[in-house]
């Protein structure tokens, strides 16, 4: 007698578990939504975007991010749904952890492995309104040139310097290539140019960045000419800071 019925005792709460179930719904919505939107703005400060979006883009980015600090400042300052609080809780917690592994994990694409599966035909070349002099042409400007006036002959000797990213071919040597996109890296585009590499340098390695001076040549393969740069000089350079030409 005199003890405490069981439906008396009050339970104790974990201390954890109670700062948890403290937070409503709301906050933790308003603090993914301001996660988000700044891994966006931190993706367009850090240069990340320039790795995975045209330039031309990068505004709409800017905006999003600006959005979802707005809509976060909104959120935590409205009155309280009527809504199912720990299905809202659970949300807003994978948004948290999926915006938090954005900003802690930079992209890293590799290109010649994106090259690798992707061909090289799919987007649909301009016209060329004007021909850079050989020595200003760009390793784009010369695949676009070589695919409209495709005569080997007519470019044999022409000063060659380009840059661009090393990628593997299957029995042949590595080409030298860059990454076409309208958008993104979703719809990408491989170009290159066959390449005569240095016989007293190592063979470069798949996704190294170089800049190449040397002198389009002509070669034979399997019974047909086509143009090569023959590489006089060969250099590491850092990958450029936007790597995806439009």
């Amino acid at each position: 007698m005199g003890q405490p019925s069981p439906a008396l005792i009050p339970r104790r709460r974990h201390a954890g578990s109670g700062l948890l179930q403290r937070l409503e719904p709301k906050v933790l919505k308003a603090l993914a939504l301001a996660l988000w939107g700044i891994a966006l703005l931190q993706s367009a400060l850090s240069g990340r975007l320039d790795l995975l979006l045209r330039a031309v883009f990068h505004p709409l980015v800017w905006a999003s991010g600006i959005l979802l600090l707005l809509m976060a400042a909104v959120e935590i300052r409205g009155r309280r749904g009527d809504g199912n609080r720990t299905c809202g809780r659970w949300t807003a917690w994978l948004s948290i952890g999926a915006a938090l592994a954005v900003l802690a994990l930079p992209p890293r694409p590799s290109f010649a492995d994106l090259a690798a599966n992707r061909q090289a035909n799919l987007l649909e070349e301009p016209g060329l309104s004007f021909v850079l002099p050989p020595a200003q042409r760009s390793l784009t400007d010369w695949v676009r040139l070589l695919r409209s006036d495709p005569d080997p002959s007519l470019h044999a000797g022409d000063s060659v310097r380009i840059s661009g990213f090393v990628l593997p071919m299957p029995g042949e040597e590595p080409h030298l290539a860059r990454l076409l996109v309208r958008c993104c890296l979703v719809d990408a585009v491989p170009v290159g140019l066959p390449v005569r590499w240095p016989d007293d340098q190592p063979t470069p390695r798949a996704d190294q960045w170089l800049s190449v001076e040397g002198v389009m040549e002509s070669e034979t393969v399997a019974g047909r000419q086509r143009s090569v740069v023959r590489a006089d000089l060969v250099k590491a350079i850092p990958r450029p800071r936007q790597p995806l030409e439009p």
